[in-house]
């Protein structure tokens, strides 16, 4: 059986949307896009 009172003290509050969006849009990720973009440009160089 859940144990709520267990729960409530483990209990982490999520990032609000604009902290999260910034943590996302914060990161400069690669996508397949850039990927196959630059193995482009190294062929043709």
């Amino acid at each position: 059986m859940i144990d709520f009172e267990e729960e409530l003290k483990k209990f982490q509050p999520s990032l609000e949307v604009e902290e999260a969006e910034d943590a996302i849009y914060g990161r400069d990720l690669s996508d397949m896009t850039d990927i196959l973009l630059e193995m482009m440009r190294e062929r043709h160089n």
